[in-house]
């Protein structure tokens, strides 16, 4: 954080370090799927956790509160979908349980950063 936890830029808020996070973990995840998800659901997964951070430092960067809470409404529909995905890969046993629970865990836990800058952009 900058000085005195002063927010300075996106780099600076945990959501947007634990959506990097996130992205960092699908990443590998995803490496041992099937050749045929390729372009299916790895390129999908992948797709929505780079989303999720992009999203958030967008929104990080308008100057309005109604651009702002747009920006991050569509990191945390990002976020809900890549865990409706890793749902579906740990269904068709593309990883091990233990990765999708850490997979969820972490995403559980992004939802509830991206609610937290969406309260703190709306009183801005």
């Amino acid at each position: 954080m900058g000085t005195k936890g002063t927010i300075k830029s996106f780099r600076d808020l945990i959501a947007w370090q634990k959506a990097i996070s996130i992205a960092l973990r699908i990443y590998e995840a995803t490496k041992p799927f099937p050749k045929e998800e390729q372009f299916g659901l790895t390129s999908q997964m992948r797709r929505l956790a780079v989303s999720i951070s992009s999203n958030i430092a967008e929104g990080f960067g308008r100057q309005t509160a109604a651009d702002k809470v747009r920006f991050y409404t569509m990191a945390l529909g990002s976020n809900n979908e890549l865990q409706s995905q890793v749902s579906v890969a740990a269904g068709l046993h593309f990883f091990p349980e233990d990765t999708a629970a850490a997979l969820d865990l972490l995403l559980e836990e992004s939802r509830d950063l991206i609610h937290g800058i969406m309260r703190s952009a709306s009183s801005y």
